[in-house]
């Protein structure tokens, strides 16, 4: 899911500063780096198929707006709400091998049943090339949502709750906290390249934060370590407790932790440590295949590379 220029305009009188990390301003001006991953762990015991390469009874369907334009500020429109399985969510054969189809015409969410803490979770993913409005101009988008919860559709009428490991064109791996003060903690770095908030992950720099809805709305991968439209990519989602690694074809792309979540305003952020698997229906067809999970008990090492 990626954020409209309309919200982050919407979220500008926020502060820049919302959480006890440093303040952005402080945050050093990013610099290219090689990182890599060490000290994998082995799992703590059997992989579960979230995708059984058959059909979609273990997961559910919601769909957004009939008009996804009118995500971000719907008014009084309604979302269409269950559904979509079997239509914008199928299971085809792609490659001579099953997979599982997101249409991307209309937006919503495809949620597994399960409710998952202290795992790796793999999967494979590629574009056709196919775009709908109102993103037939804009990079190809997705999101894996992982620590799913709450009410379908609490989102923009769309998503569920929930921590984003976003799948777009260009940045793949980095992370969107999605609801309201739903917050991620990472290292940040300064970089005048992105929109803003200008946030890029960089490996020892100060904490920083991004929260859901507010100004430091995201913080972006490290590095672009995707494919070309057409290839399939290889996504590695590492979490234990409230603490998550990113990594994109084999390549470090991003670290949170103190991932939290707010029942209300005046509620503290309580620590958000499991939840179900969510896929995105956002404007560009997708496939995914192989989505497996397995349980762990330690999280990898990001190192820079020697």
């Amino acid at each position: 899911m990626f954020k409209s220029n309309l919200l982050v305009a919407l979220c500008g009188a926020f502060a820049l500063s919302v959480t006890s990390g440093s303040a952005f301003a402080a945050a050093p001006e990013f610099q290219p780096q090689k990182l890599v991953l060490k000290n994998i762990p082995k799992p703590t015991g059997p992989a579960v198929k979230l995708f059984n390469g058959k059909d979609l009874k273990d997961w559910t369907g919601w769909l957004g707006y009939r008009d996804p334009s009118l995500t971000y500020n719907a008014g009084k429109a309604k979302p269409i709400g269950p559904g979509g399985v079997g239509t914008i969510f199928t299971v085809v054969t792609e490659d001579g091998a099953p997979a599982l189809r997101v249409s991307g015409e209309t937006w919503g969410s495809l949620v597994h049943k399960g409710n998952y803490a202290n795992y790796h979770l793999h999967l494979e993913y590629k574009w056709s090339g196919k775009r709908y409005a109102p993103r037939l101009d804009a990079p190809e988008n997705n999101g894996l949502l992982y620590h799913s919860h709450g009410k379908p559709g609490a989102v923009w009428g769309t998503w569920s709750r929930a921590v984003e490991f976003e799948i777009m064109t260009g940045s793949v791996g980095m992370v969107v906290p999605v609801g309201n003060g739903l917050r991620v903690d990472t290292s940040v770095a300064h970089d005048d390249t992105l929109i803003d908030p200008k946030q890029r992950y960089m490996f020892g720099a100060p904490l920083g934060s991004a929260v859901g809805n507010t100004a430091n709305w995201n913080v972006e991968n490290n590095v672009n370590a995707d494919k070309p439209v057409g290839e399939w990519n290889t996504l590695d989602l590492y979490v234990f407790a409230n603490h998550a690694v990113h990594v994109v074809n084999g390549v470090p792309v991003m670290e949170v932790w103190g991932i939290c979540d707010k029942a209300s305003e005046k509620a503290p952020c309580l620590p958000l440590i499991r939840g179900a698997i969510q896929l995105q229906s956002e404007g560009a067809e997708t496939f995914f295949r192989n989505i497996t999970l397995e349980p762990i008990s330690s999280l990898p090492a990001i190192e820079l590379a020697k």
